[in-house]
């Protein structure tokens, strides 16, 4: 009897150390996302944009000038 009584502390004394013992750490996650290039559109060389921004104010221009005659 004094064997089984024993056996149960031991047991009590082995999961109230299991049970103190603190949860494992969660899987890290990347420290950067993945680059999302679908949802975004490509993007220009700056050289390009001033091109296309010089053209836009000349069609305008010639938009107003013919509009004023």
């Amino acid at each position: 009897m004094k064997k089984i009584t024993a056996t149960l502390i031991a047991g009590l004394f082995a999961t109230a150390a299991f049970a103190n013992s603190p949860a494992p750490a969660p899987a890290a996650a990347p420290a950067t996302p993945a680059p999302a290039a679908s949802t975004q559109a490509p993007q220009k060389a700056p050289q390009e944009v001033k091109a296309e921004a010089k053209q836009e104010v000349k069609q305008e221009a010639k938009q107003t000038t013919a509009a004023s005659k």
